[in-house]
Parts: C-alpha cells; sequence; structure tokens
C-alpha cells in the first residue's frame, strides 16, 4: 500500500540513498493519524458544546469515582498537564457550572475541584460518542491489530518518557 509517506520515503532515497530514513516512516504516519484523529475528536466534542481539554478534565473527574473530586495538582498529574492549564480549564468549566473548586476540608488551604451534576451529565452523555468516533477511526485495523497498535505504541512511550530529551547534547 502506497501512501503519501511512502512516496516521502522514496523521494528521500532517491536524493539520499546514504541516509536511512525509515524513522520517517512511523513519526511521518503518527504525526498524519494524530492530526486526522485531533480533527474527528474535536469534531465530536464539539457536538457536545465541549473542546478536548475540557472533555479530559470531566473525564478525568469522572473516572476518579465518587465522590468525583480531586486537587488541582492530581488533576494535572492524571491529566498530564501543567497547574496553569488546570487553572484555566477549570475556570472556564466553573463559569459553565460543570465543576466546582472549594476549600478541603481537612485543613481549609487546599483546593478541591468536583464534577457538578450537570458536569456529570456533560461527560456522561459525550462518553459513548467518544467511543464510537475512536471505534469508527480504528474500523481499518482488526481487533488483533489494535491490540498490537496499541502494545507498540505503550512500548514506545515508555521509552520516550524515560528518555530525556537533553542527553547527550553539549
Amino acid at each position: 500500500m502506497v501512501d503519501h509517506v511512502s512516496e516521502i520515503l522514496a523521494q528521500w532515497a532517491a536524493e539520499r540513498p546514504d541516509l536511512d530514513a525509515q524513522p520517517m516512516a512511523v513519526f511521518g504516519r503518527l504525526s498524519r493519524a494524530a492530526r486526522r484523529v485531533d480533527a474527528e475528536l474535536a469534531a465530536n466534542f464539539a457536538r457536545h458544546d465541549l473542546d478536548a481539554a475540557s472533555f479530559d478534565v470531566l473525564a478525568t473527574l469522572r473516572r476518579s469515582g465518587k465522590p468525583f473530586a480531586l486537587t488541582p495538582k492530581q488533576l494535572g498529574e492524571s491529566a498530564m498537564i501543567t497547574t496553569g492549564a488546570v487553572t484555566q480549564r477549570l475556570d472556564k468549566l466553573e463559569q459553565r457550572g460543570l465543576v466546582r473548586r472549594t476549600r478541603r476540608s481537612e485543613d481549609g488551604r487546599g483546593v478541591l475541584v468536583q464534577l457538578t451534576a450537570s458536569g456529570r451529565r456533560a461527560v456522561d452523555s459525550t462518553l459513548p460518542d467518544h467511543l464510537d468516533t475512536e471505534r469508527r477511526l480504528l474500523q481499518a485495523l482488526t481487533p488483533r491489530q489494535q491490540a498490537d497498535l496499541a502494545r507498540l505504541l505503550q512500548i514506545l512511550l515508555a521509552g520516550l518518557e524515560h528518555t530525556d530529551p537533553f542527553e547527550g547534547r553539549s
């Protein structure tokens, strides 16, 4: 099967046969797939009056279980975003009545972010469509291929997350 990335690889092979451009086969396709997936997911979230960032926060709170509450730090760690990004997202979600921030009862100093009933309805109504969209996007792969891809991406990600991006630079 020839795709755009195959054409790019062929061009590099012709122009620079001294270089092994095979990494482009993986990262070029990952990049192109990610852009298409992001666009499809964004369209689905928009149908539910959300964006990916809002859904991420709501889903993180929802999957945390009752009482559907976390500290901003826990939200940031679970959603893998900075505390500044968490604050911006929470401001928007709180304005819409989807989350509420309260003082923690233990010491009164920390903040607890809790999913409101409206927030729970929003995430619960969006999630089935989100999963259907992801299933549709994966339909070119058999269930076995999907499992293999998930496993390989898990291995790649583990290696990337344990690699110092500045290692070897002077």
